[in-house]
């Protein structure tokens, strides 16, 4: 950001990074690299901040050796919903994947801990293990998710999952109202459901993205079932939620964006295919990769106990890959290249 003298001032020696109003400032940049990109959500917000700065537009015409200035968004996003953002404010985006930055930074130290076995020394006797605490607003997949675990009696699984809704306090079966087109039982399925559902210990759903927990009943789980903030649209952007099994040294399967296992793959993760179908990943259309993860599931839960713990074995190398290359620096290293080339870009465009 650079910012220039009063009229009259206009040779570079007048440049100055003060951050004062009463200079003339050379863009600006707005960090929103932490929740999605959803113009619905946060259009109020982006609204201030445009308009906060439409100041520089006037101010600059005083300035004639600064050029016309651009806003610059820094996001932990890719896909339509950045380019919508963009499009409608004429800025610039600038991508990092913060929440890879901030688990490394939430869960150090418990590769240390010895609060739940090594993988290699568990037996689990479960299929997976699911937790979920917000179900409606924009995150209201995971009603879907919920349904087909019930509709499909896959409920003998560590789930947790409320009632109604702690963040907008509406009922489960209120929610899948709008999904009746699709799945005409949705409401009697979830009313008849036993919920709310809570882990070991937990009296409520609790808030806990910045600590690992649930170690008892990840120990005794074949798979982590992550039913990720963005599901819908051409939309890449994970959380902690994933970064947990990877953290509890898991395979995993995602209830998340099409193309999400891929995103993981280029920061060095490994997945888990030919022995999890791991098409679902490719299928747009958000019901039939619900459905297509439910069959994963299904499948896995209708193993016998001896052939679970093949499936357990055979995916152990890449559990441990997943393991290592988050705790042992070579996670860390990919994004330290990319946030080296995220600020090179502002070295020479801002």
């Amino acid at each position: 950001m650079f910012f220039c003298d009063p009229p009259g001032h206009t040779d570079p020696e007048h440049l100055f990074n003060l951050g004062s109003d009463s200079r003339a400032e050379n863009d600006y940049i707005f960090c929103h690299d932490q929740e999605p990109v959803d113009l619905s959500l946060y259009g109020a917000l982006f609204d201030q901040v445009n308009e906060r700065n439409l100041d520089i537009w006037q101010d600059n015409k005083s300035c004639p050796i600064l050029p016309s200035p651009i806003g610059h968004v820094i996001v932990s996003e890719r896909g339509e919903y950045v380019e919508q953002l963009c499009e409608k404010y004429g800025w610039k985006s600038h991508y990092y994947f913060y929440h890879g930055w901030a688990c490394l930074d939430w869960y150090r130290g418990y590769n240390y801990a010895y609060l739940i076995p090594r993988a290699r020394a568990r037996q689990p006797r479960r299929t997976f293990i699911s937790p979920n605490r917000i179900v409606g607003g924009r995150r209201d997949h995971r009603v879907l998710f919920l349904y087909n675990v019930f509709r499909h009696n896959l409920q003998d699984n560590y789930i947790s999952a409320p009632r109604r809704c702690p963040y907008e306090g509406v009922d489960i079966a209120s929610i899948a109202q709008k999904y009746t087109n699709v799945y005409p039982d949705i409401v009697e399925v979830l009313t008849q459901a036993e919920l709310p559902r809570l882990f070991q210990d937990e009296t409520e759903q609790i808030m806990s993205s910045y600590c690992l927990t649930n170690f008892a009943e990840a120990q005794d789980s074949l798979v982590y079932v992550a039913t990720e903030t963005v599901y819908s649209g051409r939309r890449q952007h994970l959380t902690e939620k994933t970064f947990r099994a990877i953290a509890l040294e898991m395979p995993f399967v995602l209830v998340a964006a099409a193309g999400s296992l891929a995103y993981l793959r280029s920061y060095g993760f490994e997945t888990f295919s030919p022995y999890i179908d791991e098409t679902y990943d490719t299928i747009e259309d958000p019901i039939g990769r619900m459905e297509a993860v439910t069959q994963i599931l299904t499948e896995i839960e209708a193993r016998s106990a001896a052939e679970k713990l093949e499936l357990w074995q055979n995916l152990l190398p890449r559990v441990e890959h997943n393991y290592r290359h988050f705790y042992q620096g070579g996670f860390a290293d990919v994004l330290w290249q990319e946030l080296t080339d995220m600020l090179t870009e502002f070295d020479s465009n801002v």
